[in-house]
């Protein structure tokens, strides 16, 4: 069974930093991708950054946040720099990949918490 555990959300100033880390257990075939997502209180859920072929960016977090990964760790981060309020959220991990079975699955974290507040 494949999952994801997130860690690093907590308060944080406005202006300040955080990095949320996302591990992968569980045996694959094939990551396809790794990714964050975020939900803001009665707002959708929205891709923050995917970390594939290229890593892509919400246009709200360019030049501020930053996806990483370590393969060997099967660890994915989030770097946050210059934090605003806007960026509080519940932010979840993402992984695309192709099971042992040869099937096609999309697992998500249980969420971690980030609040950016005076």
């Amino acid at each position: 069974q494949v999952q994801l555990v997130e860690s690093g959300g907590g308060l944080v100033q406005p202006g300040g930093s955080l990095r949320l880390s996302c591990v992968m257990s569980g045996t694959i075939l094939r990551l396809n991708s790794m990714g964050w997502y975020r939900q803001a209180p009665g707002k959708q859920r929205e891709l923050v950054a995917s970390s594939g072929a290229r890593s892509e960016y919400a246009d709200s977090v360019k030049d501020r946040f930053t996806i990483s990964r370590d393969n060997a760790k099967n660890t994915v981060y989030l770097q946050m720099n210059s934090l605003k309020p806007e960026d509080t959220a519940v932010y979840y991990c993402n992984a695309d990949l192709l099971t042992v079975f040869g099937r096609n699955l999309e697992v998500w974290g249980q969420g971690t918490l980030v609040t950016v507040s005076s």
